[in-house]
């Protein structure tokens, strides 16, 4: 009788040699007679330990790793078939302490299941959802949504559900749902280890926000950058269409709804929600100006419903067990869990999913272990490249969407991304001006140009005698962009520059006093 060992097959795993540990596990039982059968399941999210193997033994899943080629035979040796200890071992799997004290929710199948399983994924949950919506009527379903508190998991936090009901009461002959999974945030991976990974709970997703608001149609837009997403997406689509779950008829409910992947332009702007409806249609990645909002006249003109991937991947939960379920996770008008990405240097890098409220120091010691360097952690950027620095002393506030507004910081995705002692706030703070010069579609001027001014302005502030009207200039020019760009590449570029000159001005030649300039 064959032992059962799990490897992941998710693109983190194989970049750290996944694919060739998997050879060496079947060379050496070959070579010793063994019988093994190894299932390529998605990734726990513990990225320090990649690769990670796992055997079903008779106390469960029994967890080692990282595992390279080399320490294969030493673990045979070790009886790592029967759970047998080694140095590699991390016991078993679900008691793991970085992963017993998450609250997986939307990650709950994540390491267990094998991606493209469709029976994997029925035995674990899937589907329930989209049965009871396509029992339902729309505004039923909508009204679930609403009910649960649901905010955009891609940084802008508005309330999914307020979305849903705008396209659902705007009449139009065609109607869309686009998910924008163009993940290019600093320290972010949850989208793309939901398309490899679960891929079915994002189809699940997308096809109740189409039975909800009458749409007949969806486009998934995934970054260019994620090969092993996209072909993992094509394949789960047209897979789940077979199975009745997509199509002219979504489970005998006698709606439909289709799905399609576009490949991303590769530009981060494209991640804005108007730049990425021009560039599914064709077009130059180019900001729109809103009115009319993308509920109302997205693509191509019609009705659109916009969410990123973890949103609509948190959809078949709250269908299946209720509204209330999902909002008693959380904290005030933060409901419901958000999967954190801790990343940078940090001893412990990966994915914790928790309900808002919980401490960056939370995340960043019982979990991510501290820095990986040993030295001491300086600042920690929340929110993408262009989050806010977040000092030591904001380290105790909530995670929540509100309490981060409050201190001007944000949320975001959800990306977190440590730097110890070492770091030069004043390089960080002039290379979001720099991304955002590289990045900016050009469309407005506060953008286009500011953030050249802003190269240029913090150069001089590190040189300049005059040091205090060069600051002066920067904190003016960053008002500019904050209160007069189009979107949010320009409007939030000023968080991480004023979060460094606020909380690090030694790192400027400033004096300490600087600190409490805001």
């Amino acid at each position: 009788m064959s032992v059962t060992l799990y490897v992941p097959c998710d693109s983190a795993a194989l970049a750290a040699g996944a694919d060739e540990v998997v050879d060496a596990l079947n060379k050496a039982a070959a070579a010793r007679g063994v019988a093994i059968d190894i299932q390529r399941n998605s990734s726990r999210g513990m990225f320090w330990l990649e690769p990670l193997v796992e055997v079903l033994t008779v106390q469960g899943r029994m967890a080692y790793g990282p595992v390279s080629p080399e320490d294969v035979p030493s673990l045979f040796d070790a009886g790592f078939l029967n759970g047998g200890a080694h140095a590699l071992s991390q016991g078993v799997t679900e008691q793991i302490p970085y992963l017993a004290k998450q609250q997986r929710l939307t990650f709950a199948r994540m390491g267990i299941t094998r991606p493209l399983s469709l029976d994997d994924y029925a035995a674990h949950g899937g589907w329930v959802g989209l049965q009871k919506a396509a029992s339902l009527d729309g505004a039923a379903v909508v009204q679930e949504v609403l009910e649960s508190g649901l905010r955009g998991r891609g940084g802008a936090a508005f309330p999914a559900g307020i979305k849903w009901r705008t396209v659902l009461g705007t009449a139009a002959d065609q109607k869309y749902v686009v998910c924008n999974a163009d993940e290019g945030d600093s320290g972010t991976f949850s989208d793309r280890m939901t398309m490899e990974g679960d891929p079915y709970m994002l189809i699940e997703g997308m096809a109740i926000a189409g039975l909800a608001v009458g749409a007949t149609s969806g486009y998934l837009y995934i970054r260019s950058e994620y090969p092993h997403a996209i072909a993992t997406m094509n394949t789960a689509i047209a897979l789940a269409e077979s199975a009745g779950y997509l199509g002219d008829n979504v489970l005998g409910s006698g709606k439909a709804f289709r799905l399609q992947v576009r490949k991303a332009a590769g530009a981060y702007v494209c991640g804005e929600e108007t730049a990425m409806l021009e560039s599914i249609e064709g077009k130059r990645g180019v900001v729109r100006a809103k009115p009319p909002l993308p509920a109302i006249e997205g693509l191509f003109g019609q009705p659109t419903v916009i969410n990123n991937v973890i949103t609509l991947a948190s959809v078949p939960i709250i269908m299946a067990k209720g509204a209330a379920f999902y909002k008693d996770f959380g904290m005030g008008r933060s409901t419901g869990t958000l999967p954190f990405q801790i990343t940078g240097n940090v001893l412990q890098g990966g994915l914790v999913e928790r309900a808002f409220g919980l401490t960056l120091r939370e995340l960043l010691f019982d979990f991510g272990g501290g820095s990986r360097s040993g030295r001491p952690i300086k600042a920690v950027q929340v929110g993408g490249p262009l989050g806010a620095y977040v000092p030591e002393s904001q380290w105790d506030v909530p995670l929540d969407y509100e309490a981060y507004a409050a201190m001007g910081a944000v949320v975001g995705h959800g990306g977190i991304v440590v730097h110890d002692e070492s770091a030069n706030m004043a390089k960080l703070a002039r290379y979001a001006m720099e991304f955002c010069a590289l990045e900016s579609c050009g469309k407005c001027t506060p953008c286009r140009i500011g953030s050249t001014r802003g190269m240029e302005t913090i150069d001089r502030i590190g040189t300049a005698a005059n040091k205090e009207q060069q600051v002066h200039l920067l904190r003016d020019l960053c008002d500019t962009m904050l209160h007069g760009s189009l979107c949010a590449m320009g409007g939030m570029t000023p968080y991480p520059v004023l979060s460094a000159l606020n909380h690090y001005p030694a790192d400027f030649g400033l004096p300490a006093k600087a600190d409490a300039v805001h």
